[in-house]
């Protein structure tokens, strides 16, 4: 579908999760847009540190995109960032937009296609521009099913998609990195072991956001600091035996809701 659709796109906006933009890209997107001007927009930037949201947008930029970091929950425009993106586009096709009125066609919309891996906050990025409740929005992945259609401001016509994975991850860390964000189904993969996996991540660089949020001391074994979280919230079952699965779900939903603070799980190299 999303081949089908590209002979009437002037850009492609992608939208990537700011903790994770390089796991967060669709590699089968460059090769689908391979001749359309692009965006990428970052994101739950309001989620990600900020220092290392900053770096991505150069390391971007110096790929040859045109990379923005936003906060779609944000109802200010300007504060969240979405009114970025309307400026970028005119920018971008300032142009066709002369080459058009020059042949009369003073009112021809901008027509993008907003693309990204389920989760990343594709409905309500346009929503947020659009200024309305018009693409079906939920925190959870596999939400929007088909493509559709909003005007925005009479200038742009944006074409929201499906969030769409590619068939196979080369690496698999991608994959741990993109259900730690949400962006794969919890029903899919096992959260006691998907939640030792992000310990692992968080502790090898900021082991303090751990330390201060559970009041932990931080050990070797993950699972072990698994079950020592578990203890220091509580979460025990009959037997004094630690509950894993309450103690996983609370820390993949804590990191999730921003409540361990501003994280990027990725780095530009």
């Amino acid at each position: 579908m999303l081949a089908s659709q590209m002979g009437i796109i002037d850009v492609v906006v992608e939208i990537l999760d700011a903790r994770v933009p390089l796991a967060s890209r669709n590699p089968d997107i460059d090769s689908l847009a391979r001749d359309k001007k692009r965006v990428l927009v970052l994101n739950k930037a309001d989620l990600a540190d900020e220092k290392t949201t900053a770096l991505w947008e150069e390391y971007f930029t110096r790929q040859g995109f045109f990379a923005l970091a936003v906060n779609a929950k944000d109802n200010d425009k300007k504060k969240g960032g979405t009114s970025k993106l309307t400026a970028t586009l005119k920018k971008i096709m300032q142009e066709k937009i002369q080459k058009q009125k020059q042949r009369g066609r003073i009112n021809a919309p901008i027509r993008a296609m907003i693309v990204g891996i389920p989760n990343v906050g594709k409905s309500t990025f346009i929503n947020q521009l659009a200024g309305r409740a018009g693409a079906v929005v939920a925190d959870r992945p596999g939400v929007t099913r088909g493509r559709q259609w909003l005007k925005v401001d009479g200038e742009f016509d944006l074409m929201d998609t499906p969030g769409v994975l590619w068939h196979k991850f080369d690496d698999p860390h991608v994959g741990i990195l993109l259900a730690c964000t949400g962006a794969i189904s919890d029903n899919v993969l096992d959260r006691i072991t998907l939640a030792t996996h992000f310990l692992e991540i968080i502790t090898s660089h900021e082991p303090e956001i751990v330390k201060k949020r559970y009041n932990v001391e931080i050990c070797g074994n993950m699972l072990s600091l698994l079950e020592a979280i578990g203890n220091a919230r509580g979460f025990k079952m009959k037997g004094g035996v630690i509950d894993l699965e309450r103690t996983a779900i609370t820390v993949l939903d804590e990191f999730r809701g921003g409540k361990l603070g501003r994280i990027s799980l990725e780095k530009p190299s």
